[in-house]
């Protein structure tokens, strides 16, 4: 077998596991109407789902990114897609709202495991990584906007929820089988396997602002992906349709973006991509949410348009602030850390809408995305690059 056709082997498999990867991470927000009148659950206890599913993250980027600095690259991308098929299955077995905490600390956990493994093998597997990486996150953005265009109008009880699991766990088995059979080549295996300390990770002066800057970006994007269906029912008095429509527009342009935009991100390279696209993002987004009326969530979509590059890119841009033996450690390092971010966010904005009502707390959103682009503007002024990306 050529080493093309090795190489399309691979991107085809890759494509159909983030398709599933970005179905999967979605149906939190668009299931959590459905999670609240099945379950009974009041805005905490739907805050707690959102924050074990990142406790997860935390908890598989800071151990799984460490084996894969460790030890061979795809069994331990095997084993972790393993665990979230078995993830997967387990939404198909139960009806509890506690095995669905643990359903999704695993699933979400491994999944955000994966595609940052993705995201770390691309350079190493591919003549054009920039691109790559993009267009993979373009497919894992297919899997999210469908679901939530789709599964938004017509997910109205719980027998849907185990419906659509039970479509990503063929997916996720048609992928380990395909991925089980693709050759990794050997140089993407390393020959020092002592890996890095957290220790020489945190000491990198490239740390604290890039834990910053993730951990702001996820607050803005993720926040949206959770909260943004109820809110707009409770808040705005859109019927769960209507919602999740608009809500499909900010992934679809996420989704369209990282398509269309990966050639002039290729060329123009991480920094200067982020630095540009985000600009216009961040204003198309704070049009969107900040003013917190109807007329304006058409914006939703451009903002996902331009910041559909930035995650991909800021991921694949670690690699240059890092030594290439320790980037899947230093990458998951600093992820993992910001994911607590997220866990912050959920725990108070569920507490912030039972106190002072969704208005209040989703103005979290746009001030944290303002916070991400102005830290990213001090970072590249402060801190040089080892190599360009």
């Amino acid at each position: 077998m050529k080493e093309t056709h090795k190489s399309r082997i691979l991107y085809v498999t890759l494509a159909i596991l983030m398709v599933a990867l970005g179905a999967s991470d979605a149906l939190r927000g668009i299931f959590a109407p459905v999670f609240q009148s099945h379950f009974g659950l009041n805005a905490f206890q739907i805050s707690m789902i959102m924050t074990v599913s990142y406790a997860g993250n935390l908890l598989f980027l800071l151990i799984g990114t460490k084996l894969a600095d460790r030890y061979q690259k795809k069994k331990v991308f095997l084993g972790v897609l393993l665990l979230w098929i078995l993830a997967v299955g387990l939404y198909l077995v139960t009806d509890s709202y506690w095995m669905l905490l643990i359903g999704v600390f695993i699933t979400m956990g491994a999944s955000t495991l994966l595609n940052t493994m993705i995201n770390l093998l691309t350079p190493l597997l591919f003549l054009s990584p920039v691109m790559i990486v993009n267009t993979l996150f373009f497919a894992q953005g297919m899997g999210t906007s469908a679901s939530q265009g789709i599964l938004g109008r017509f997910a109205s009880d719980f027998n849907w929820w185990k419906l659509t699991n039970g479509v990503l766990l063929i997916l996720g088995i048609i992928a380990f089988l395909l991925f089980y059979k693709v050759e990794i080549p050997e140089k993407t295996e390393r020959v020092d396997k002592k890996g890095s300390s957290i220790r020489e990770v945190v000491s990198n002066p490239a740390f604290i602002y890039l834990f910053l800057i993730f951990g702001c970006y996820f607050v803005a994007e993720h926040g949206i992906m959770n909260w943004f269906v109820i809110y707009s029912k409770e808040q705005l008095g859109l019927v769960e349709g209507q919602a999740s429509l608009y809500l499909s527009l900010f992934f679809g342009g996420i989704t369209i973006g990282r398509f269309i935009f990966a050639p002039v991100v290729q060329k123009l390279g991480t920094i200067k991509s982020i630095k540009y696209f985000g600009v216009v993002g961040v204003i198309f987004y704070i049009g969107a949410v900040a003013f917190g009326i109807k007329g304006t969530l058409f914006l939703l979509g451009l903002s996902g348009l331009f910041l559909s590059v930035i995650y991909p890119t800021l991921v694949l841009s670690v690699q240059g602030f890092y030594p290439e033996d320790c980037v899947a450690s230093a990458t998951g390092t600093i992820i993992s850390l910001a994911t607590l971010f997220d866990i912050v966010f959920n725990v108070v904005f569920g507490k912030t809408i039972d106190l002072f009502g969704y208005r209040i707390g989703f103005m979290i959103l746009p001030i944290s995305l303002l916070c991400f682009f102005g830290i990213f503007l001090i970072f590249i002024k402060k801190v040089k690059m080892k190599r360009y990306i």
